[in-house]
């Protein structure tokens, strides 16, 4: 799914983001902007000051004894990690931001949640940190050398179609960090993935990002408008705007249909 109205929605940062690799004959330049980059994400855009900075991984990163994917379980399973995201949040809440900062996506279902809550209780925080870097699922995204970016914006191989949804209720704005939002220690998603229903999706606030909480009324009517796609393999010589109006409990369905008939999504906003 493509998303043609960024700006509005207030992803237009990460509508065209540039992927950061440390490719083969990469120099020390590279392993800079690498470093940067893993700490921009991993910290969910936190403010990192120098004495904070893990600079024995950063060297071994730098020297080539570890790869990006290493990197990105260090900072993960670090201190500073756990004193941002761990100690001082509900559980819940920081399982949601691992999905978002190791997979770049949110939670698709309670499942999932379950799933880390008995991982962390039986065996820890550090092996629930592990069991998101070395899932199939981050070696086929990012593998060993990719800065892990932001996948929720857009419909990939793998992904569900309510990740779309659920992403914008984790995420606030380019410029705003994940501590920086308001009642940061407690779960965004909780209500939805109970009731395995799709969290809608808000206008966004001035100057092209989000404010506030992105969760709607309940119950309510949500206006869906698309581009007109085509089946399969037939020409296209101009594309249609159309406009749904849906109730809450269809609005999942009814952009994984659209979705299959190949039409695009400009926004979503409350009837």
């Amino acid at each position: 799914m493509a998303i043609t109205a960024a700006s509005r929605l207030g992803i237009s940062a990460f509508d065209e983001t540039n992927i950061v690799e440390l490719r083969p004959n990469w120099n020390k330049e590279d392993a800079v902007t690498a470093i940067a980059a893993v700490y921009r994400h991993v910290l969910g855009n936190e403010h990192l000051m120098k004495s904070e900075r893990l600079s024995g991984a950063e060297s071994l990163l730098a020297d080539g004894s570890i790869s990006v994917r290493d990197f990105v379980r260090a900072v993960a399973k670090s201190e500073l990690y756990k004193s941002k995201f761990f100690y001082n949040n509900y559980q819940v809440r920081t399982i949601e931001l691992n999905f978002k900062h190791l997979l770049g996506r949110a939670p698709y279902d309670e499942s999932e949640i379950i799933e880390h809550l008995d991982l962390y209780q039986n065996q820890g925080f550090e092996a629930d940190i592990d069991s998101y870097i070395d899932s199939e699922e981050y070696v086929q995204s990012f593998g060993d050398n990719i800065v892990p970016f932001y996948r929720g914006f857009s419909t990939q191989a793998g992904q569900k179609t309510v990740g779309f949804t659920r992403m914008f209720q984790l995420y606030q704005g380019y410029a705003n960090s994940d501590r920086s939002q308001g009642n940061t220690g407690s779960p965004r998603l909780t209500y939805d993935l109970a009731r395995n229903m799709a969290t809608a999706v808000r206008s966004p606030g001035g100057n092209g990002s989000l404010s506030g909480t992105t969760i709607t009324d309940r119950g309510g009517l949500y206006r869906v408008k698309v581009t007109k796609g085509t089946v399969g393999r037939a020409p296209q010589v101009r594309r249609s705007m159309q406009e749904y109006v849906v109730p809450y409990e269809r609005l999942s369905a009814t952009m994984q249909k659209l979705n299959k008939q190949g039409s695009r999504i400009l926004s979503i906003t409350n009837a």
